[in-house]
């Protein structure tokens, strides 16, 4: 990778914002190799429509505070066509996650699990099926809406970290905000609150390479709660951690609940799993069970 020094990267990004199309917005992804990328896209006058909340009720999501869902699944399905194969990856799942609850979703590998976190995280798209994000029914809008609920309602926590190597964990967390249109000041206030928030305010200025797993785990989920986010989707996140890694990450997941945050994480772990207030298992792309915890 070509290290770039901070004046080098702040020209870049300047280049990049001088040169944004009319009516344009400015998207920031995070691809499967750590690497950063920017897209354009140019901004649609259609307005989004909010839905009014789906009449049919899922039968197997246990009764919750409030009244409104912050997610509602009802029916999705995904189906995965490859030569003549057919494969139902998630068959008529229907699900409520409310606002503050914290919920895993469990089960063998190929049952669906990342296939529905995918759909959950705008991602992928149901091949039918009704996707409802605090109200507003996601499932059908176009790709630059979806990135745009996205890039501000959602916040990923991968299980390989993610991070941007030739950045410093400061400038890591800080990224994704400067795409949202966040001031200076706002960016700094944000970036401070969420290294603060797990404990990694002391490392700003490292690099990823410098730190340990469980350190630049930390520094992910800083990143993804900066945003302030509705919802934070944890995919596998003690995946590539040992087990004392993995139980402090946990632990700071726990912390997060208790203050508020609404997470939705996926995992093979049952012991991570027990971790959740509610616990969801899917089985051949069906819900097969949804508990709250003892």
């Amino acid at each position: 990778m070509r290290i770039l020094n901070l004046a080098q990267r702040q020209h870049r990004c300047s280049l990049l914002t001088r040169n944004r199309p009319p009516n344009g917005d400015i998207n920031f992804f995070e691809s499967t190799d750590g690497s950063g990328c920017i897209s354009f896209q140019k901004r649609t006058t259609q307005q989004m429509t909010t839905t009014s909340l789906i009449s049919n009720q899922p039968t197997q999501t246990p009764a919750r505070n409030g009244s409104t869902p912050l997610i509602r699944l009802t029916d999705v399905r995904k189906i995965f066509f490859t030569d003549e194969v057919e494969t139902h990856a998630v068959s008529g799942v229907h699900l409520d996650i409310r606002d503050g609850e914290y919920v895993s979703i469990a089960g063998p590998s190929g049952c669906g699990k990342t296939t529905l976190l995918s759909i959950l995280g705008l991602l992928d798209t149901p091949s039918a099926g009704s996707y409802a994000l605090k109200g507003t029914e996601v499932a059908t809008l176009s790709f630059a809406d979806r990135a745009r609920i996205r890039n501000r309602q959602i916040g990923f926590i991968f299980q390989s970290f993610n991070l941007i190597g030739d950045l410093t964990v400061y400038e890591n967390v800080e990224l994704p905000l400067t795409y949202c249109g966040l001031s200076a000041s706002e960016r700094k206030t944000a970036v401070v609150g969420a290294l603060e928030r797990v404990g990694m305010a002391h490392r700003a200025k490292h690099l990823p390479s410098q730190l340990s797993g469980g350190q630049q785990q930390r520094v992910a989920v800083a990143r993804a709660l900066a945003g302030k986010p509705a919802i934070l989707l944890a995919d596998e996140p003690t995946g590539n951690l040992d087990s004392r890694n993995g139980e402090a990450v946990m632990d700071l997941l726990k912390e997060l609940h208790a203050d508020g945050a609404t997470i939705c994480m996926v995992t093979h772990d049952e012991r991570f799993a027990g971790h959740a207030e509610r616990a969801v298992h899917l089985l051949d792309g069906r819900v097969v069970e949804d508990r709250l915890a003892a």
